[in-house]
């Protein structure tokens, strides 16, 4: 455990330092690509989530009218 601690310890402020020397708007295309992976995992997403919420509410107004029906 103690290893650890001192592994840990001396890599965060190396890795600080390290990405305080980055100069801002040096954006390579593997991050555009990878922001593009990120973006298409995000719509795969939403897009069966808001299925789901469609076909929820559906039923529930299914249920509804049955039950005005019943009575």
């Amino acid at each position: 455990m103690k290893t650890l601690a001192a592994l840990i310890g001396t890599m965060v402020p190396a890795t600080v330092c390290a990405a305080a020397n980055v100069p801002a708007g040096n954006d390579g295309v593997f991050v555009w690509i990878f922001l593009g992976f990120f973006a298409l995992v995000v719509v795969g997403q939403i897009v069966p989530a808001i299925m789901l919420v469609i076909g929820l509410v559906k039923g529930f107004r299914a249920k509804a009218e049955a039950k005005i029906e019943t009575r």
